[in-house]
Formats: structure tokens, C-alpha cells, sequence
């Protein structure tokens, strides 16, 4: 096994890497272990670098071995430029900046101007310190880099010095070579990984739970189908250690999150925290419930009978059919991290964590944040 990678191989990495492969698969098919793909990832921080260009002004090998065989010759400088179509300064430069007429050879020249070439760019966060307060900031906040980069965009449109892209804050924070941002500032992102990690593909299974007299996805309103009007649910339970949980409640139309405090997964507890909350909300954000096929919700006809809420069940190992409560749930791992003992949190501080998730801009809403959009919706004030 090799354990050094060429600039093929490097390119290569990436290419293999956005196939969904492991890092084992990468190398071996690079001949080397994975090891070495690792280093070579992590001192890249997970992001792809970019592809260096040569400069359509620059002179290329072919232009420079003609250099090498007029200067051979010792044709003048002048009769070599005319014959490149070339200024004479720039022969004469070339020649004089790899070694004279004795010692100038085309390749070696080549290699030289090429590593030379290299002039690090300081990064935008760098040039830009109040766009890099900004950042920073909102990072200790919770924020993700692309919700600071679609709130910057949506509230400074003109000021082209406060925006930033996603990608860019990314690099900052994985690429530690820019020194610009702390590493420490990777543990507020959703994910708390040193680099960037390719996704891959995921095993389907076929059975699941069953739940009595349950109504399928399938049936539920199209109004919910379509996140035309708010007052439809996603909900599930956020697990924890040791056995504890939290129920977790998310409105489609405004992402709005609830979060509630329960004793146990046992059905009857489970129903009884939801009745409780849900028979807080107005009217008009009582219209269903979609929930997965997990058994704390076996009593799903007391609930219906309690709240006059129905409820609808996801297909058997379907997430994506509760799309906003699955990604509200990753959102939430940055507060509750997975083995947290959940029991110990109370209503008031879930509360508050719901509060500050319902206070950041969200993509899906155009950067505007889940309470105000519920708000402008229904024009009254929500309470917990």
C-alpha cells in the first residue's frame, strides 16, 4: 500500500467521495489505506478544494520549450517573441527569472512559475471584520452557516460588504489554515463534526409496528399535503438516556415548534402531555396530527376523542414523510444532544429552547423565522 497520494489521486478523492463511497472504498481504489484519505479529507476539512487554472496570459509548456530551443539556438529575444506572438519583455523576463540563457530549461520553468503562481486570496471573513463579528455571533447562537447567510442576504440587500455565502463560512471554520474563525465555533453547528461528511445511501427495511384502527398518510387532507394553512402537526419523540424523551411538535405551514415535557413513552402518558398542549392552541391550529408508527401513540382514539384532532400515520420507516419535525429534531441535537438525560430538563426550559429554534430564520420560509411567519399568518400572539 502506498502512503503517498498524488495531485491525480487527490482530485480523485472527491470525485469517489461524491459517489456516496466510505472511505475504505476510496482507498482502495487509490491503492492506498483509508488512513490516508482520512488525512487527506480532514487537512481539507470535508470540502472539496478548488481546481487550479492556468492563466490564459501565462505562458504554457509548449510556449516555453520553443523559449528553450530559440534560446539553444541563440536566436535574439525579439525573434523569439515575434515567433510566439509574444511581447519580447515577457521572453526576456521568463528568461531572466528561471535562470538566464545557461541555465534556462523549459519544464523546470515551468514547474517554478506554476508553484509560484500560487498567491493565498485572504478569505472574505478576514477582509471584512464586521461581516466576521456578524458571523461569529450568530454561530454562539445555534445559527447554521446557511441561515446566517440567508438572513444576511435578506436583512443588509444592498450592502454587498455584510453577505457571505454558506459555503464560504464552511470553509472557514473546517479549513483551519485560514485562521479566521475558531474551531472551538464547529461545536454549535447541528452536527459538531470537525469536517464535512459525505452522505450515504441508507438501508430500507419493510415491516413496522402496527397501529390499531390507524389512518394512513395517505388520507390526510390535501390542505395539509400542501402547507396551505397552518394548524397541521408533525410529531414524534426525541429520545434520550437513559429512557427519556421528549415530545417534539412541529406545525408544517410555519415550522412553529412545540416542545413537551413527558414521564414516559407509555401511550396513555404520552396522549394525555399532548391533549394537555394542544387544547392551549386556537381553534384555527387544531386540524391534524401526522405522526410515525411508533406505539406511544397506540391510543390515538383518546387523543381524536379529547382534542378533536385526527391523527395520520406515516408508512413504516417513512421520515420523510414528517419532513419538518425530522429536521427540526436535527436542530434540536445541538440542545439535547444524543445520551442527554432528558428527564431532568422542565417544562420552562424546554419552553425556552423552543423559543430561541422558533426565533431563527429558516430557509424553507425565505429566512424569516418560524413565529413570525405563524404570526403575519394569523395576526395574533402565540404563548406556550
Amino acid at each position: 500500500m502506498r502512503c503517498v497520494l498524488s495531485s491525480a489521486d487527490r482530485v480523485r478523492i472527491w470525485e469517489l467521495r461524491s459517489k456516496g463511497l466510505s472511505n475504505q472504498k476510496v482507498g482502495a481504489a487509490l491503492g492506498v489505506t483509508h488512513w490516508v484519505i482520512e488525512r487527506a479529507i480532514r487537512s481539507a476539512g470535508g470540502v472539496a478544494p478548488r481546481q487550479r487554472q492556468r492563466s490564459q496570459h501565462a505562458l504554457s509548456l509548449a510556449e516555453r520549450e520553443e523559449i528553450s530551443r530559440g534560446v539553444g539556438r541563440g536566436d535574439p529575444y525579439r525573434a523569439i517573441a515575434r515567433q510566439l506572438g509574444r511581447a519580447p519583455s515577457t521572453v526576456s523576463r521568463e528568461i531572466r527569472r528561471h535562470g538566464g540563457p545557461r541555465r534556462y530549461r523549459a519544464l523546470t520553468a515551468d514547474n517554478r512559475a506554476w508553484r509560484n503562481a500560487r498567491r493565498p486570496k485572504q478569505c472574505r471573513l478576514a477582509e471584512h471584520p464586521i461581516l466576521r463579528d456578524l458571523v461569529i455571533a450568530m454561530l454562539d447562537c445555534r445559527w447554521s452557516p446557511e441561515q446566517i447567510s440567508g438572513w444576511l442576504a435578506a436583512t443588509f440587500p444592498n450592502d454587498d460588504t455584510l453577505r457571505v455565502s454558506h459555503e464560504t463560512i464552511y470553509r472557514t471554520l473546517f479549513v483551519q489554515t485560514r485562521g479566521v474563525l475558531k474551531k472551538e465555533l464547529t461545536q454549535h453547528l447541528r452536527t459538531g463534526r470537525p469536517a464535512r461528511r459525505a452522505q450515504h445511501a441508507t438501508r430500507r427495511r419493510t415491516a413496522g409496528p402496527q397501529i390499531p384502527d390507524g389512518i394512513s398518510i395517505r388520507e390526510r387532507p390535501a390542505e395539509a399535503e400542501d402547507r396551505a394553512i397552518p394548524g397541521h402537526w408533525e410529531g414524534d419523540l426525541l429520545c434520550g438516556s437513559p429512557g427519556s424523551q421528549v415530545i417534539t411538535l412541529v406545525e408544517r405551514f410555519s415550522r412553529f415548534l412545540m416542545l413537551i415535557k413527558t414521564q414516559s413513552r407509555e401511550t396513555h402518558t404520552v396522549v394525555e402531555a399532548l391533549a394537555e398542549h394542544i387544547q392551549t392552541l386556537p381553534l384555527t391550529l387544531r386540524r391534524s396530527l401526522t405522526w410515525d408508527r411508533g406505539s406511544e401513540l397506540s391510543a390515538h382514539k383518546d387523543f381524536t376523542l379529547a382534542t378533536d384532532l385526527k391523527v395520520y400515520f406515516c408508512d413504516p420507516y417513512s421520515p420523510w414523510q414528517r419532513g419538518s419535525n425530522e429536521n427540526t429534531n436535527g436542530l434540536l441535537r445541538q440542545y439535547l444532544p444524543k445520551g442527554t438525560d432528558l428527564s431532568v430538563y422542565s417544562q420552562r426550559q424546554l419552553d425556552k429552547i423552543a423559543d430561541e429554534l422558533n426565533e431563527r430564520p429558516r430557509k424553507t420560509l425565505g429566512f424569516a423565522s418560524p413565529i413570525d411567519t405563524l404570526r403575519r399568518k394569523l395576526g395574533v400572539a402565540l404563548t406556550h
